[in-house]
């Protein structure tokens, strides 16, 4: 599998990525590509392991360890070395249902459950992946075709985010009838508008989505379920609903001045950018929403990232990032071992953008706003900022973090983006539709079930899962379509 000294032949190498000085000038990707004979190296470093976790898809101490769709990495890698792409994308699409967006948008457990990354650094699975599907699509390869015959069953699809999406890929496949239901004016749900268009230009997105409404999937949008759309119409219609709308309810920040004029939440910020910039077909650049002022973004995942990186292109006067928790290690503790997911500091993109501009990196830990603190006018002038501690809950034994008094000072800020997380599915949702949820709001099932306590209703995705990965998304979809199209015809060959 590969060549088997490669490993130790090459170095692992990146795609050419655009200098900050010039990607921060619009709202276009910046990640290039390296020629064949370059990617075919890059393959060349999967060694033949014998243990190859990165496919492997399982929980190791609460975190995904490898890929959770269990691409069969090793396979797609030795092709690509081979320079067998048309079968490299052939294994590929066994397995994955969009690998343009994953190549763009995953953290790559595969990567850090490689073995080469043991003692070097991983093989760099995600960039082959999307060489591959590139490929695919510029050579006619990429195809969502119509099913020869069709089953007479109906599936309703509510949401069109990458859980949503895969369902109704397959289940289109099997023959049912599938529509998707998206409350927005766009296909792609958190894809669409909750990622930049630098991260994922939406060109990516819509080519995709075009193939499938030649393949027969009925797309509908602008249709609020539960509030447009009475459920019961799609209960009644439909021989089986897929909930897949996704974990859309934010975490807020509860703060005195907390109603102070320009504090937002993340994903409705980078919403707006997102839809202002498709609306005027990249001619206008929405910088009146932070040009000149002091921004702070409450949390440190991927979604307080993005804000950074899309602040900067707005003109931001400067950009803080406010972490709760300690900073990470630079490298892995000895109780984070291979192949866990590494529990280490990571400088993404928005960071290494802030650095360039600003002059260092914009997250503080170990912080939060203790107040907002508004003008007469009510609009936002200045947060103050408390440090924090871990201490232990005498009653629970659980660590948290607690504001360390004294340490309180005020910062300007005129805009605060909230981006602390999500706690669960919208409630106007699963009341609709009458469905059981757990504690966390998710929508409640069985052990590794898709099936809610309501009759003929599925459920994939955040929805179902809680916030999460994109790939792990696609996974969800997949399976969903597999316990539906089981439930219709009484077996299932998905």
């Amino acid at each position: 599998m590969g060549k088997t000294t490669g490993f130790l032949e090459y170095d692992r190498a990146d795609g050419p990525v655009r200098p900050e000085e010039e990607r921060v000038k619009d709202f276009y990707e910046f990640h290039g590509e390296l020629n064949q004979r370059e990617r075919e190296k890059q393959a060349a470093r999967c060694m033949d392991c014998g243990v190859p976790f990165c496919q492997a898809g399982c929980m190791i101490a609460g975190m995904m360890s490898g890929c959770p769709l269990h691409n069969l990495v090793p396979e797609v890698n030795d092709l690509v070395y081979r320079g067998r792409m048309d079968e490299a994308y052939r294994r590929l699409s066994v397995t994955h249902s969009f690998p343009e967006f994953t190549s763009r948008v995953c953290p790559a457990l595969c990567e850090a459950a490689c073995t080469c990354g043991l003692n070097d650094a991983p093989v760099a699975t995600k960039e082959n992946e999307r060489a591959v599907i590139e490929y695919a699509y510029e050579h006619g390869l990429v195809t969502e075709e119509a099913p020869a015959v069709r089953t007479g069953k109906r599936v309703a699809v509510v949401g069109s985010g990458p859980a949503g999406l895969a369902a109704a890929q397959l289940l289109n496949k099997r023959g049912h009838e599938v529509t998707v239901y998206e409350r927005h004016d766009r296909v792609g749900g958190l894809l669409m508008y909750g990622i930049p268009n630098m991260k994922l230009e939406k060109r990516i997105i819509e080519r995709r989505i075009g193939l499938m409404k030649e393949a027969g999937v009925h797309f509908v949008v602008n249709a609020d379920i539960g509030r447009d759309i009475p459920a019961e119409q799609l209960s009644n219609e439909f021989d089986s609903v897929i909930l897949a709308c996704g974990a859309s309810n934010p975490r807020d920040i509860q703060a005195p001045g907390r109603d102070a004029k320009g504090i937002r939440f993340a994903v409705d910020f980078l919403s707006e950018v997102t839809g202002r910039l498709l609306d005027s077909d990249f001619n206008e650049v929405p910088t009146d929403l932070a040009k000149d002022k002091d921004v702070i973004v409450i949390g440190g995942g991927d979604t307080g990232n993005d804000c950074v990186g899309s602040c900067i292109r707005l003109g931001a006067k400067s950009v803080t990032q406010l972490e709760m928790m300690p900073k990470p290690l630079e490298e892995r503790a000895k109780s984070n071992p291979w192949p866990e997911w590494p529990r280490i500091l990571k400088v993404d993109y928005g960071q290494e953008e802030a650095i360039w501009k600003f002059g260092a990196d914009p997250r503080v830990y170990q912080t939060t706003v203790k107040e907002f603190v508004k003008d007469k006018k009510g609009n936002l002038k200045e947060v103050v900022l408390v440090s924090l501690e871990a201490k232990r809950d005498e009653k629970t034994g659980r660590m948290n973090m607690v504001p360390v008094e004294g340490t309180e000072k005020k910062v300007p800020a005129q805009l605060v983006l909230i981006a602390a997380g999500f706690l669960g599915s919208e409630k106007y949702v699963t009341d609709a539709f009458g469905v059981e949820t757990d504690a966390r709001t998710n929508v409640k099932t069985g052990a590794a079930d898709f099936a809610t306590s309501k009759s003929r209703i599925y459920t994939a995705g955040d929805m179902h899962r809680g916030q999460s990965l994109v790939v792990r998304a696609i996974a969800e979809g997949r399976e969903a379509a597999k316990a539906v199209d089981k439930a219709l015809m009484g077996y299932s060959n998905l």
